[in-house]
């Protein structure tokens, strides 16, 4: 008996074809995906981050945008603690030091003379050395709400007294700090930290993040208090 041998059958090209697709298409998604990731990363640095002020007055940094508004809690929380840093001195902690720190949340054309004033408020006229013993502290009474006098700009009042101990006057004398301070939105935090930082400059970095500056300082009855630092104080 003669025994039929199979037909030869024909190669399929369907499974050949959709596993080429399927890997085409593995290749595009990968593609695509490397693609996302690196415009990502290009828009990360290209794009600059942004500050967000919370209700409390803290302020923090995200992406993006960049503006020129700050609510009146962040800037009445950087008026009072800027000069209660700024003018609270001992032996430990010299003024020269918290102004060389502290500096830095102040206009370039503005810290000439306000370094003079805040020499000029200490009744011994004492800023390069401190006596061994003697604290100067700021004791704020009132900070009011800030005015916007421009845009990014605001002028805002605070009523203080500077208190200065020693150890041979231990209840102080008092110098009343009764000032409109003008302050302006800046661009970019307005401190840095250097490598081997002390935590008046974690102190002073943290306000800096606010980004705004001190521009100009006039006594609390001026009716012409203007952004120009170098109009006289009275």
């Amino acid at each position: 008996m003669q025994l039929l041998k199979p037909e030869n059958k024909k190669n399929n090209p369907l499974p050949v074809l959709a596993v080429g697709t399927f890997g085409l298409h593995l290749l595009t998604l990968l593609l695509l995906i490397f693609h996302g990731s690196m415009l990502q990363q290009l828009s990360r640095q290209l794009t600059p981050q942004s500050l967000v002020q919370l209700v409390d007055g803290r302020t923090i940094t995200v992406d993006p945008e960049p503006n020129l508004k700050r609510q009146p809690e962040a800037i009445r929380r950087f008026v009072g603690e800027t000069m209660s840093l700024m003018l609270t001195w001992s032996q430990e902690q010299p003024p020269t030091q918290v102004w060389e720190i502290t500096s830095q949340l102040v206009a370039d054309d503005f810290k000439e003379k306000l370094k003079s004033e805040l020499t000029n408020l200490n009744p011994d006229r004492q800023f390069e050395n401190v006596n061994r013993g003697a604290e100067n502290v700021l004791v704020i009474q009132k900070i009011s709400q800030p005015t916007e006098i421009g845009n990014g700009r605001w002028k805002i009042e605070i009523l203080a007294n500077q208190l200065t101990f020693s150890s041979y006057d231990r209840l102080g004398k008092s110098v009343s700090f009764n000032k409109q301070i003008l302050v302006r939105a800046i661009d970019e935090p307005a401190t840095s930290l250097p490598n081997a930082p002390l935590p008046l400059h974690f102190a002073a970095y943290r306000l800096g993040e606010a980004r705004l500056k001190i521009y100009n300082i006039c006594e609390i009855k001026d009716n012409n208090c203007s952004g120009k630092p170098n109009q006289a104080l009275p």
